[in-house]
C-alpha cells in the first residue's frame, strides 16, 4: 500500500537540521513586545498595510479583467505583493513566482529558469502565458519565455497576479495552464528619487535609480535606469559553467489622470543583456559534438499607450496599443520579432443581474530566424497575424450568493486558423467568510515555430571505423495543430477567524494533441557532406496524457507583528508512452512556509523554507533525473529611517549546492549555491 503524500513531507522535514532553526524562528515572536511603537511609518496605500481580512480581498484584475476580490474569484490566483519581494529580498521575477503555491519555479544557471504552472516544466514552459504591463513577452519561435530579458525595478512592482490554470477565454491561445500577470505602480505611487544597490557573494550586484515627479495637475512621470552583474555558477563537476550575465535597463512610464474619469498611460523600456551559454556545437567531423562557451545577446526595446474611459463603477472602456522589438542572438542564431498590437475591451451592466466584458484585437508580429548549422528555418521569414473577439457574462443567479459565468474567445490565427477556448464557471458564496466555485475551460497552445519548420541539430558522433558517420535530428512539421487543453477545477475559500484564511483548489486537466518527438527510421543521406546516418525524429501531435493534482495555501497573523503564509501541492501526471519519454516530470510535492516578524527598533526578521520533490527534467540526451531538495532562505532589514532601508539575506542555506534543472542545450548540469546577498534603499 502506498503511503499518502503527506508522509514523505514529514519524512523530508524531520531529516533536516533545519527544523530547529524553523522552530526557533517561529517561536521568537512570544518573547517580542507585539505592541512596540517603533516601527517606521509605511505609506497606507501599500499591500503590506493591510490587515489579513483585507489581503485575502484585495483587488485583482486577472480573473474577469476588472476589478474582483481576490476572496471571491472563480479561480485558483494567488498574488504576490510588494511587501513579499521586498521582506524576502527577491531580486528577479523568476524567484517571485516561487511564492505562488503549486508553481515549478527551477533555476539552471546563473541566467535561465525554468518556470511552469501544473505539470509539464521545461526550459520554455510553452503552456505559460506571460504579461507585463499588459503586454506578452511570449516568444512564438520557441513558444515560452526568456527569463534574463525580463527585468523591471522591483520597487515599482505593484503586484503580481498568478492564475493557475486556464485562462484562454480572456487572454487567448497558450494561456493553457495559467496567466501570470506584472503589475507596475502607477507614476502617481512613484514619486520622488529612488537610489537602490545590492551586492551579493555570488556578485549579484545591482544598481537602480528611479525618479518621478509631476509635470502638471494630475500629470505624473517617473524614469530609472538599473544595471545587474551576476557572476558564472559552478557545474555538477566542479569546473566553472561560463554562465555569468549582465544588463542594463532604462524606461519611462507617464500618467494622466484627470477629474473627467478618464487615464491615460504611456510607457517605454529599453534593454540590453549579455549571458554567457555553453552551447553544444555540432559537426560531422570528430569528435562530432563539442561543447563550446558561447555568448547570448538580447536587445529589446517596447512602447505602451493605454487609454482607459470609467463611465460608472458598472462601466469601463479601454483601448491599448503597443509596440515590442526584440533581437536575441545565441548559438543557435538570432531571432528578430517585432510585434504590434492592440486591443479594445468593453464592458457595461445588462440590466440588474448581467456583468458583461467584450473586447476585440488584432496582432501582427513579423518574426526573422537567421540559420546557423545547429537550427535552421523554412522560412527565415514568417508574418504572423492574430486577431481574436471575446464575449464574457457574469449572470447573477442569486444577488450575493450565486454567479454563472459564461465566455468565450474566438481567435483567427495565420498559422494554425480558428480556435474557440470557452469556459464555464460557477460562483457560490454561501456565506461573507466562505466561498466555492467551480470550472470547466477549453484552451489551446499554438505551436512554436521551430515545431512548424525548424531543423534542430542536436548532437553529432562518429561510428565504429569504418562506418560513416552518425546525425542527429528533429525536424517540424507545418501540418502540426495546437495542443489542446480540457480542464475541470474546484475551489473552496474560507476565512474561519479575521486573522486565518485557507484556499484549497482540485484539478483534472485533460490533454490532447500534444507536440512530441515522433522517431524515423535512420536513413543514410549524403547533404550536407560528409555522406552520414541521420537519425532523426519529427514534432508531432502524437502526445496525450492528464494531471492532476490539489493545491492548497494558508494565512495566519498570529500577533499584529507577525504572520505566517504556508502552501502545499500535489501533482499526479499521466502520460500516454509515446509521450512520456519525451516529456519531463514536474515535482509531485511542493511545499512552503514563510514567516514575517515586525521586532523592536526598526528591524524585520523574514524567512522561508521549500522543499520541493524529485523530478525528470528535459535535456538533450532525454530526461535527467533532478533529486528532491530543500531551500531555506533568512533575511534581516532594518529601517531607522523612513527614507532609508539596509537588508542582509542568506539564500540556499540548506544546503552548499544543489540542482534544480537542467539545459536544454548542453547536458551538463549547473549547481545553484548558497548565496548572501546586501542591499541598501534610499528614497526622497
Amino acid at each position: 500500500m502506498q503511503p499518502p503524500p503527506f508522509l514523505y513531507i514529514i519524512a523530508a522535514v524531520k531529516s533536516h537540521l533545519w527544523c530547529d532553526a524553523l522552530l526557533v524562528l517561529l517561536l521568537m515572536p512570544v518573547l517580542v513586545d507585539a505592541t512596540d511603537t517603533n516601527l517606521p511609518p509605511k505609506a497606507s496605500n501599500d499591500l503590506e498595510e493591510l490587515t489579513l481580512e483585507q489581503l485575502v480581498n484585495v483587488k485583482v484584475t486577472s480573473v474577469a479583467k476588472e476589478q474582483t476580490d481576490l476572496f471571491s474569484s472563480p479561480a485558483a490566483i494567488s498574488v504576490v505583493t510588494a511587501d513579499d519581494i521586498r521582506r524576502l529580498g527577491i531580486t528577479s521575477l523568476p524567484e517571485a513566482l516561487r511564492l505562488v503555491p503549486g508553481m515549478d519555479v527551477a533555476q539552471i544557471n546563473a541566467n535561465d529558469w525554468a518556470v511552469s504552472a501544473r505539470g509539464f516544466n521545461a526550459e520554455f514552459g510553452n503552456k505559460l502565458l506571460v504579461l507585463i504591463d499588459g503586454r506578452t513577452v511570449y516568444s512564438p519561435s520557441s513558444a515560452g519565455v526568456f527569463w534574463n530579458s525580463q527585468d523591471v525595478v522591483m520597487e515599482d512592482l505593484d503586484r503580481i497576479e498568478v492564475i493557475r490554470g486556464p485562462g484562454a477565454t480572456l487572454w487567448g491561445a497558450n494561456a493553457v495552464d495559467g496567466v501570470i500577470n506584472i503589475i507596475s505602480k502607477t507614476a502617481k505611487e512613484t514619486q520622488g528619487l529612488l537610489l537602490s544597490s545590492s551586492i551579493g557573494s555570488l556578485a549579484q550586484d545591482s544598481a537602480t535609480v528611479r525618479y518621478g515627479g509631476e509635470l502638471a495637475s494630475n500629470f505624473y512621470y517617473r524614469v530609472y535606469a538599473k544595471r545587474i552583474d551576476v557572476s558564472e555558477s559552478m557545474e555538477s563537476t566542479g569546473t566553472a559553467a561560463g554562465d555569468a550575465w549582465n544588463a542594463s535597463q532604462g524606461g519611462f512610464r507617464m500618467d494622466w489622470e484627470p477629474p473627467s474619469q478618464n487615464v491615460l498611460t504611456l510607457q517605454g523600456d529599453y534593454y540590453y543583456s549579455e549571458a554567457g551559454k555553453p552551447t553544444d556545437r555540432v559537426s560531422l567531423t570528430p569528435p562530432g559534438t563539442t561543447l563550446i562557451d558561447d555568448h547570448e545577446y538580447n536587445e529589446s526595446g517596447n512602447i505602451l499607450v493605454r487609454w482607459t474611459r470609467i463611465f460608472s463603477d458598472s462601466s469601463q472602456l479601454t483601448l491599448q496599443t503597443y509596440y515590442d522589438h526584440v533581437q536575441q542572438e545565441d548559438g543557435f542564431g538570432i531571432e528578430i520579432l517585432n510585434t504590434y498590437d492592440i486591443d479594445l475591451q468593453d464592458r457595461f451592466a445588462l440590466g440588474s443581474r448581467n456583468d458583461f466584458v467584450w473586447g476585440t484585437g488584432y496582432r501582427y508580429q513579423a518574426v526573422e530566424n537567421t540559420p546557423s548549422y545547429e537550427l535552421t528555418w523554412t522560412p527565415e521569414i514568417e508574418y504572423i497575424r492574430l486577431f481574436s473577439v471575446f464575449g464574457q457574462d457574469d449572470f447573477t443567479v442569486m444577488r450575493d450568493r450565486l454567479h454563472l459565468i459564461l465566455g468565450s474567445k474566438f481567435e483567427d490565427d495565420s498559422l494554425v486558423g480558428w480556435e474557440i477556448e470557452p469556459n464555464g464557471r460557477l460562483l457560490w458564496t454561501p456565506a461573507e467568510n466562505q466561498s466555492v466555485w467551480a470550472a470547466v475551460s477549453r484552451a489551446s497552445r499554438t505551436p512554436a515555430l521551430v515545431e512548424l519548420n525548424g531543423h534542430l541539430n542536436v548532437a553529432a558522433f562518429p561510428t565504429a571505423p569504418p562506418g560513416p558517420p552518425a546525425l542527429v535530428s528533429v525536424f517540424g512539421d507545418p501540418d502540426n495543430v495546437p495542443e489542446k487543453l480540457t480542464a475541470y477545477e474546484l475551489g473552496y475559500r474560507v476565512a474561519p477567524a479575521k486573522n486565518l484564511s485557507f484556499d484549497v483548489t482540485g484539478f483534472y486537466n485533460v490533454y490532447d494533441d500534444l507536440i512530441i518527438q515522433a522517431p524515423n527510421p535512420t536513413v543514410f543521406v549524403t547533404s550536407p557532406p560528409p555522406p552520414h546516418l541521420l537519425i532523426s525524429s519529427t514534432w508531432l501531435n502524437a502526445g496525450a496524457g492528464d494531471t492532476y493534482g490539489i493545491e492548497l495555501s494558508s494565512q495566519w497573523r498570529v500577533l499584529d507583528s507577525w504572520r505566517l503564509t504556508a502552501s502545499y501541492s500535489w501533482l499526479g501526471t499521466r502520460l500516454t508512452a509515446e509521450t512520456s519519454s519525451y516529456v519531463g516530470r514536474s515535482p509531485s510535492q511542493q511545499f512552503q512556509i514563510r514567516s514575517y516578524l515586525d521586532l523592536p527598533y526598526h528591524l524585520e526578521l523574514n524567512g522561508a523554507i521549500y522543499f520541493i520533490d524529485r523530478s525528470l527534467s528535459p535535456s538533450p540526451t532525454g530526461l535527467d533525473e533532478i533529486p528532491a531538495y530543500a531551500r531555506v532562505d533568512l533575511g534581516l532589514t532594518w529601517s531607522p529611517r523612513k527614507w532609508l532601508e539596509v537588508g542582509l539575506w542568506g539564500q540556499n542555506l540548506q544546503q552548499s549546492m544543489h540542482v534544480e534543472f537542467s539545459s536544454q542545450q548542453t547536458p551538463a548540469l549547473t549547481e545553484i549555491p548558497r548565496s548572501v546577498l546586501a542591499k541598501v534603499t534610499v528614497r526622497f
